[in-house]
């Protein structure tokens, strides 16, 4: 595409419309990763999730010359913090250190046919399985985070009471809905100030001392621990962090290039090798900075539709970032119950791909089930993807299916069984006793 074709004030407002739909995970991935138990800091992980953003948005719009947008993904972020750091209780030096690897995995699969190759390996009904199972666990951590749904020593868990900063996280929710199915591109970040406006006025948060300060390169930054995180026990950590990256990236591009058009006559997206490099790019620098890996948002379509189509949408996006750097006394403001409500809403969309499940005979339908329900039911990601991945190889082999396991689907299973065996069960010591 030419500059002589470039709308310059289209491509402008467009790339405003990119930033305002994705501004609000300058809030929420901030909250999300300093979550109490997880060690992070609110303006350490800001300060990279701005950085990231702006700079990985930046290389998009010069390196592959379309309209997409990088920031930190949701459902990745509370992968990291929820499941990693607090549930499996990994030091957040040695999280960072993990995505480090499975990034630079990432990048190999990436200059090589093999990131094409192991997303064709596995069946479509698990991608779309894997998708809804990370939306359930971003809902069911957004209930929790609300106050919605609490512990309970008798049920496990119970639905709390109705209290104010509930009712407000539910208006909140309302707002969502309402401005984004009428398309409007501040829907999240409306929501957040609404509700933090309310939150203000009856004293369940307050002002911050000090509007703004300086960018916080001290407490992340270059502080992942590479050693500690290559131990024989985090592979299959690694493995699922690459898998569900993996995933995220392609199912968001392939979405992003099928709405806007910029397909080739194969049906494949354009610029395929400069956007998946790019992307494992922007993973790898993410866990340098110290936050969740990034990745190309789904939310550039807002800009498409406002006309975007070259990267100067993207670079104009990517210094909109910029100004953000120094509000990190304004985030700590923002009330847990004002966020939530996103991680609910995004979740449900995520959920949406379930519609997209072909399954008729158990062999598919378990597979499914167990990757589906374990993700939130045992607070892991990784538990999702490992059993998802066995049982159905498993099954196949049971139903006497097994030309459609192909080397490489076997290859993975191998290593998540392996996983699961040295991990989670006492069999080994049992025999070598």
């Amino acid at each position: 595409m030419s500059a002589l074709k470039i709308n310059y004030s289209q491509e402008i407002i467009a790339g405003l419309t990119t930033f305002f739909t994705m501004s609000y995970i300058v809030i929420v991935n901030p909250q999300v990763m300093a979550s109490p138990g997880t060690g992070l800091t609110i303006s350490g992980t800001l300060t990279a999730t701005v950085l990231i953003s702006f700079l990985m948005s930046l290389l998009a719009g010069i390196y592959i010359r379309l309209p997409y947008a990088l920031a930190p993904g949701m459902g990745l972020n509370v992968f990291i913090a929820y499941s990693l750091i607090i549930g499996e209780k990994i030091p957040w030096p040695t999280a960072l250190g993990i995505i480090f690897w499975s990034s630079f995995i990432f990048i190999l699969i990436s200059v090589f046919p093999i990131r094409q190759k192991i997303v064709e390996a596995l069946p479509n009904n698990m991608k779309h399985a894997m998708s809804c199972g990370i939306g359930l666990f971003l809902a069911f951590i957004g209930l929790k985070n609300l106050g919605l749904i609490v512990p309970n020593p008798a049920t496990y868990i119970a639905l709390g009471d109705i209290n104010l900063p509930i009712a407000l996280g539910l208006l909140g929710f309302l707002v969502i809905f309402i401005l984004f199915n009428k398309n409007k591109s501040y829907a999240f970040l409306f929501s957040i100030f609404l509700i933090t406006s309310i939150a203000l006025l009856f004293g369940l948060t307050k002002l911050p001392e000090t509007y703004f300060s300086t960018p916080d390169f001290q407490s992340h930054f270059f502080k992942l621990d590479l050693i500690g995180s290559l131990k024989w026990s985090f592979i299959p950590v690694i493995l699922s962090v690459l898998l569900t990256n993996l995933f995220d990236s392609m199912s968001s591009l392939i979405g992003l290039a099928n709405s806007a058009g910029f397909i080739d006559k194969k049906g494949n997206p354009l610029r395929l090798k400069e956007t998946l490099m790019v992307d494992s790019i922007a993973s790898l620098f993410s866990s340098l900075f110290g936050t969740s890996p990034a990745t190309v948002f789904i939310e550039s379509s807002t800009g498409i539709q406002a006309g975007g189509r070259t990267g100067l949408t993207a670079i104009v996006a990517a210094f909109c970032f910029l100004p953000c750097l120094f509000i990190a006394p304004i985030v700590t403001a923002i009330p847990v119950f004002a966020t939530a409500p996103i991680l609910i809403f995004v979740g449900i969309l995520m959920c949406k791909t379930l519609k997209h499940v072909k399954a008729n005979t158990l062999d598919d339908i378990i597979p499914i089930f167990l990757t589906i329900v374990l993700m939130p039911l045992t607070f892991s990601i990784t538990q999702g993807v490992l059993w998802g991945i066995v049982s159905y190889v498993i099954l196949k082999i049971c139903v006497g299916k097994i030309k459609v396991i192909s080397p490489v689907l076997w290859v993975l299973a191998l290593i998540c069984f392996l996983a699961l065996v040295t991990e989670h069960s006492t069999f080994l010591e049992f025999i070598m006793k």
